[in-house]
């Protein structure tokens, strides 16, 4: 996938005004639109401009894509980092405007499917009418998840100050985290949204969850992966070693004669809910230590002459 350099496709820079954004956008537009246009190119170059000027006209698009900074180039392979998006708080859901339909694919990755900026359609009275509803993902660690908790967190929602400039504005929320929650899951927090007009009440706002990464563990839904080092003589003897786990270590029974790759599960160790039960499972993985003496070469040696193995007999070699 190509990055996309917004600023440099409408011409600003990337500390421009909102007013400075529409009128590059404009200016632009009238030079490149299909129907007046006569260079060869100009049906793609509005069709950026138009994508360009869909997330730069948007406070919260714009300062969800200026997260990645100025070091990319347009052009550039480009892949979003995971939760790139988290601690943000947005607007509704979908597009702000048109139905996003031959935009990029860089666009589509970033904002075709997500919660940004979007704005409900349809009548709405005049006198009253509901908030809108606040969308945020917030990243939290597989033990919370496990255990549950109550946590603060602090979200970043985007807003222009008097010049026209995209600006942070800190909301502090005090959450609790279920216990066996999952990632992609939603926490409603009802009042928490846009404030009503008329009487109405506010919107709520959704909490996504995400894992942040764990040195030890990957979770896939409401199981847990673990990849376990044994040694040789512990994949082939048995043994009963102690495991980590997101609960505390727990001892476990590797059965004799294991080969590496194995998968051993340690029931209801997941992702655990009132209701719902997630496992742990461990993947050994035999570590064979090197000989550096002589008398270790010679066992190795020894064992060679003892255990005679082709472990590559079924690719026919």
């Amino acid at each position: 996938m190509q990055y996309k350099d917004y600023y440099e496709i409408l011409g600003v820079s990337r500390d421009a005004t909102q007013d400075e954004i529409k009128q590059a956008y404009r200016r632009l537009a009238r030079k490149y639109h299909p129907d007046v246009s006569k260079e060869p190119d100009a049906d793609k170059k509005f069709k950026d401009l138009g994508e360009a000027y869909e997330v730069l006209k948007d406070p919260e698009k714009r300062a969800a894509y200026d997260r990645f900074g100025s070091n990319w180039q347009n052009g550039q392979d480009f892949e979003p980092p995971p939760n790139w998006d988290a601690g943000f708080e947005f607007s509704g859901a979908g597009y702000t405007g048109g139905t996003g339909e031959g935009y990029s694919d860089f666009f589509e990755e970033l904002f075709g499917r997500s919660h940004f900026s979007g704005r409900e359609s349809g009548f709405r009275t005049r006198y009253q009418m509901k908030g809108e509803d606040q969308h945020a993902k917030i990243l939290i660690r597989l033990q919370d998840a496990y255990h549950g908790t109550r946590q603060t967190i602090t979200l970043n929602k985007p807003v222009l100050d008097e010049q026209g400039r995209v600006t942070m504005k800190p909301h502090t929320l005090h959450v609790t985290i279920p216990k066996g929650i999952t990632e992609g899951q939603r926490i409603r927090l009802e009042g928490q949204g846009m404030p009503g007009t008329g009487g109405a009440p506010p919107g709520d706002l959704y909490l996504e969850i995400a894992f942040a990464d764990d040195p030890l563990f990957k979770a896939d839904k409401r199981d847990i992966h673990l990849t376990l080092p044994i040694t040789p003589w512990e994949a082939a003897l048995g043994a009963t070693v102690t495991v980590p786990t997101l609960g505390g270590k727990v001892q476990l029974k590797i059965p004799p004669g294991s080969q590496g790759g194995r998968k051993l599960r340690l029931k209801g160790r997941g992702l655990c809910s009132a209701s719902r039960t997630g496992d742990q499972y461990v993947t050994l993985r035999i570590v064979v230590p090197e000989a550096t003496t002589e008398e270790q070469k010679k066992l190795y040696q020894e064992m060679a002459r003892l255990m005679p193995i082709n472990p590559r007999q079924e690719l026919g070699v």
